[in-house]
């Protein structure tokens, strides 16, 4: 198992990286703290394979939390959750080691796709041997790099699932295709469509809902 350190000042923001987390095969989460220095200190006293860092923490920057660890001698990764979109920030986050990068906010299936990626190159960087070329490099380095486009089927976009999340979200009393389509401008089939992907990914839950006579009217729930 990769074991997972989240650090996130905000807790509600926290328990959900941490389910998240949890919902990926391979992965487990070691702990969760909520400041730079506790980071600090739990890296210190338990093991851990990978950070899950947001940048804006209350008592530091998470980029000096990056440069403590490697000051440290620690042996651990680091992938930014971040709104932080300065490009002087995302530099020097790649010259301190930070092996991925998510903005947030994001999608479960965007940090499972941030998190199998990192897993893969963690399973062709394994011992202690010697690379055949540098065609093995390039592509150790591009199983991080390269979007993978595979983690969408095939028609759907990232920035309507995320539209169409973030409605959901908002829907308490759950939300149908026809008021997905309303809330998002896309078209009625293609609300419906992104909201069953998201219920097959364990992100929605389908409810039929009765209301005036006829056929019960399936809904979706935040799940």
């Amino acid at each position: 198992m990769i074991k997972v350190l989240v650090v996130e000042d905000d807790r509600v923001a926290a328990e959900a990286h941490r389910v998240y987390v949890e919902r990926v095969a391979g992965f487990s989460v070691a702990g969760v703290v909520h400041s730079g220095a506790d980071a600090l200190r739990f890296c210190e006293r338990t093991p851990v394979d990978v950070v899950l860092l947001d940048f804006y923490l209350p008592d530091t920057h998470g980029l000096t939390v990056c440069r403590a660890l490697r000051a440290g001698g620690r042996d651990v990764d680091i992938i930014a959750v971040t709104s932080a979109r300065d490009l002087t920030v995302i530099r020097t986050a790649v010259s301190v080691g930070v092996v991925q990068y998510l903005l947030k906010p994001f999608t479960f299936a965007s940090l499972r796709d941030k998190l199998d990626r990192y897993a893969r190159f963690r399973e062709q960087a394994v011992g202690s041997g010697e690379v055949s070329g540098q065609a093995d490099v390039d592509g150790m380095l591009a199983t991080l790099r390269t979007p993978d486009h595979r983690s969408l089927p095939k028609g759907m976009s990232g920035e309507t699932l995320q539209a169409v999340t973030d409605a959901l979200a908002g829907a308490a009393d759950g939300l149908s295709a026809a008021a997905a389509a309303d809330l998002t401008g896309v078209s009625r089939v293609t609300a419906r469509r992104y909201l069953e992907y998201l219920a097959e990914n364990g992100l929605a839950k389908r409810r039929p809902h009765y209301g005036q006579v006829g056929r019960p009217e399936v809904r979706f729930y935040p799940g």
